[in-house]
Order: C-alpha cells, then structure tokens, then sequence
C-alpha cells in the first residue's frame, strides 16, 4: 500500500466554500502580501466578504485566495473564497461568501489569510493576513 506524502506543498482546504481541496506549493521566493480590509457596512452573521485592499502582489497571480479564521475559536471554519485576479489592488465588498462574523457575546478578533496562485492553483507566490475585531472597536 502507497502512502501519501506532502513533504513539498500546503494542503490548501478552504472548507464548505470550495468544492475541493487542492495541493499548493509555495514558491522558494514568495512575496509577503500586505493586507487591509474593512468590517464597514459588515452585517454581524452575514455571508458577504468585506473589502480588501492588498498590495505586493506579485506578477504571474491569477488567482487570490481568501479564509478567515476566529482566533477566539480556531476550530470554527468560516471558510474563504477565491477570485479572478485581474489586476486592481482593491477587491470590492461581496466579492465572495462565507461564513462571516458571528460572535456569540462581546467582540472576538478576526483573521484573514490571503495568498496569491498561480494560473494552475498549485504554486503560491505570495501570501500575507490581517487581524481586526468584530464587531470594530
């Protein structure tokens, strides 16, 4: 029996969001994205991804991968999207779904990854995250 082994990529699982997971590996020479985004106009349990800003994308990106992660609870998967890189620096609000924000009680902080892929999906060439609290402070 054949075992399966990842030694040179990242399992990539965005969760319900995508339809399946693929295998990704980062390039030697990755670029660190810098990411902003913005809970303006944000609905507490909505399923609209906010509004992004990200610069240091590197040439060859086709394809920007976005998940979130509550880092008061880890083990929730809000899950992610992805989008047709085409350039523009500024992904619009509801440019995808997910399971957005829904703390229980208080504010909880908010993590969200995001990575520049290839035309194929299997080389990432750049990622780079952003913390915020939800609701904003």
């Amino acid at each position: 029996m054949k075992k399966a082994i990842l030694s040179t990529g990242l399992l990539l699982c965005v969760g319900t969001v995508l339809s399946a997971c693929q295998t990704a590996k980062l390039a030697e020479n990755a670029a660190t994205l810098d990411v902003g985004f913005s809970w303006k106009d944000t609905q507490a349990c909505s399923g609209s991804s906010p509004a992004f800003n990200i610069s240091n994308i590197p040439a060859g990106t086709e394809t920007l991968s976005f998940r979130m992660k509550d880092l008061n609870v880890p083990s929730y998967n809000h899950g992610g999207g992805t989008v047709k890189y085409a350039g523009s620096n500024n992904i619009p609000a509801g440019a995808f779904g997910y399971k957005g924000p829904c703390p229980p009680s208080g504010s909880h902080n908010y993590q969200w990854t995001v990575e520049a892929l290839n035309a194929d999906g299997s080389l990432i060439l750049g990622q780079g995250s952003a913390t915020k609290p939800f609701p904003p402070k």
